[in-house]
């Protein structure tokens, strides 16, 4: 959840209000084909899917999504450029680096800043096992 414009500061900020508010999300800047397709596969994810997110501090956090998307044109939102949201139901605490999927890592490795799919099963299956022992 970074913003993918130069002019925004990756401080955590957006992740913070994310995590804060129970929201997950992307930013509209650049709007681009790219950003449309991105956007595309954030409105049509199923309810329940597992997400991920690093904090500032390279913590993970898991949450399921919980609702539909919306356009949140706050000011706190065009700042931080995390516009595009939806609800997020997150778990209380971070996950245990021990209990961070090698894929999960792997994507983040990546450089990617937000809403990449994780294409591994086994991830998604640990991820979920994790979800629901809480």
């Amino acid at each position: 959840m970074r913003s993918r414009d130069t002019t925004v500061a990756d401080d955590g900020a957006a992740v913070e209000r994310a995590l804060r508010l129970g929201l997950v999300g992307m930013g509209a800047r650049p709007a681009d084909e790219r950003l449309a397709r991105r956007l595309q596969r954030f409105v049509e994810a199923p309810d329940g899917a597992v997400v991920v997110t690093r904090d500032a501090r390279g913590r993970v956090h898991c949450g399921r999504l919980s609702g539909d998307y919306r356009r949140d044109d706050t000011a706190e939102a065009r700042d931080v450029d995390l516009v595009h949201v939806r609800p997020c139901t997150w778990a209380a605490e971070p996950l245990d680096d021990a209990e961070i999927p090698p894929a999960v890592r792997q994507t983040f490795a990546r450089g990617g800043k937000n809403w990449q799919r994780v294409h591994d099963r086994g991830a998604e299956t640990l991820l979920a096992a994790w979800w629901a022992s809480r």
